[in-house]
């Protein structure tokens, strides 16, 4: 899977950040949830992400 880089909150590739794939899907970077109280399957993960970041993606017309 090839990800291009859409928007994200720093420069280093260490925080959360917003990708497209080239299977016309998104992926997410970000801090790895645990405590949520959901049934999340195994081969899942549950991220979070700043608002911002879906926000300056709409607004810059990346997605």
């Amino acid at each position: 899977m090839q990800l291009t880089r859409l928007v994200g909150s720093c420069d280093d590739g260490e925080c959360p950040t917003l990708y497209l794939t080239d299977r016309g899907t998104l992926a997410v970077q970000g801090e790895q949830v645990t405590e949520h109280g959901l049934q999340i399957p195994s081969h899942e993960k549950l991220v979070e992400i700043p608002i911002e970041l879906i926000r300056k993606a709409v607004r810059d017309n990346l997605i």
